[in-house]
């Protein structure tokens, strides 16, 4: 159950930020909610990403019902819909939550392919999209100035330009390495986790020395394996999602190589972290967020999320973060915005320079006309996995957390 201090003190948070934006907290009233959108994969196998994300938002949003009556004097109501990972499927819920829904915003999104196909809907409709989980770097790009006059699509994610141009410092200025090679998914993620790796290391002087291939469902990665040792790796980096990526940690600890491995975020998913079991452990993972932090934050929305849903519910945590953050910021952005007009939104978004207190950081002004990518490298640690979970690969990194990390520095 929620302690009364956990409760108090969210209320007083809450609270604070109505009382900051000149609004008070409203009693519940016969006046309609606001329906918000919020798209995921809440089946299949990006499903650990889509329904902790959900859970996040959904926390987040009982919050605000609960503690300040709503935004703008209305309850907010999620309108949640599956996508199941699919670009078609998201097509169909875009166009539902725009034309019959009538939704104010959308939440949500987690796979790039889903997000590639539906952000011109929302761009055409001038309804914001705020991109919680997905990370292929065009989702912010492709309507950004000078290529549309406004851009209704933002996102609290680490978009793949960020985390590998990270990554790749890491590889060749922190570790000396310089023979590389990649495994990637062939998703519109996978392409774009490998494309943006391959420019990031372009700007250090290395080419990869062998990059594969390979589909969802596929659970035989050793021809890919061979293929990437017989190269001259000195490391491996792979991108797909858990039950893939946990294929190669069994396929590469079969094969007896024990050359470094790097992946993308989605190794911190419970399905790669239980199905690869020992095989995993070693493998380091670029991560906006890790539960095991000492921050007192971090420890109070892990704390709460496990009473609330259960303490094996989170099997994604920064995609729970990320939904968490995500809802919050969007709602300081309603307020400020003191309408239900898309453009407005968009325009509050864009201009939000009060401190937002998240889960990944405090945001101030997380978003510009110019950038709707609220995450910057400075935020980003290196995680590891270690017996079935994910830790901080530096202690540094942990005691780190308790900073706050401004965009940008």
């Amino acid at each position: 159950m929620t302690t009364p201090q956990s409760s108090r003190r969210r209320a007083s948070l809450l609270s604070a930020l109505c009382l900051a934006f000149g609004i008070a907290a409203a009693p519940a009233h016969a006046d309609d909610p606001i329906k918000i959108g919020l798209s995921g994969p809440f089946s299949g196998g990006s499903a650990p990403m889509g329904n902790s994300m959900r859970l996040g938002i959904r926390m987040a949003v009982d919050e605000i019902n609960t503690y300040v009556g709503g935004v703008l004097g209305r309850k907010i109501e999620l309108v949640e819909r599956d996508d199941a990972a699919s670009p078609d499927k998201g097509v169909e819920i875009a166009k539902e939550l725009i034309e019959k829904e009538k939704v104010a915003v959308t939440v949500g999104i987690v796979n790039t392919g889903v997000g590639l196909k539906t952000i011109d809907l929302y761009q055409a409709a001038k309804v914001p999209l705020v991109v919680a989980v997905s990370t292929g770097s065009e989702l912010t790009r492709r309507f950004a100035p000078p290529n549309a006059p406004h851009n209704f699509v933002f996102r609290m994610s680490p978009r793949t330009g960020v985390s590998n141009a990270f990554l790749a410092r890491h590889l060749v200025e922190g570790r000396g390495l310089r023979q590389i090679g990649i495994l990637a998914d062939d998703t519109g993620y996978g392409e774009a986790e490998m494309g943006d790796l391959v420019k990031a290391l372009a700007t250090h002087g290395v080419k990869p020395v062998r990059v594969e291939r390979f589909g969802i469902g596929d659970r035989d990665m050793r021809t890919q394996l061979d293929a990437v040792r017989s190269a001259g790796a000195q490391a491996l980096v792979m991108f797909g999602i858990g039950p893939e990526l946990a294929a190669i940690a069994k396929g590469k600890a079969e094969m007896g190589w024990s050359v470094p491995t790097f992946a993308s975020w989605t190794v911190s998913m419970r399905n790669f972290l239980d199905q690869a079991g020992p095989a995993g452990d070693g493998v380091m993972t670029v991560q906006s967020f890790i539960p095991g932090s000492e921050n007192s934050r971090h420890r109070q929305f892990v704390s709460e999320f496990a009473n609330r849903y259960g303490k094996d519910a989170m099997e994604s945590a920064m995609s729970a973060a990320q939904g968490y953050d995500a809802m919050r910021v969007l709602f300081n952005a309603m307020s400020t915005a003191g309408s239900l007009e898309g453009d407005k939104i968009r325009n509050a978004l864009e201009h939000l320079d009060r401190g937002v207190e998240g889960v990944v950081t405090t945001y101030i002004r997380p978003f510009t006309p110019e950038d709707h990518d609220a995450i910057t490298e400075n935020m980003l640690v290196l995680g590891v996995v270690r017996q079935g979970r994910i830790e901080y690969a530096f202690k540094e990194d942990a005691r780190r957390s308790f900073a706050i990390r401004r965009k940008g520095q």
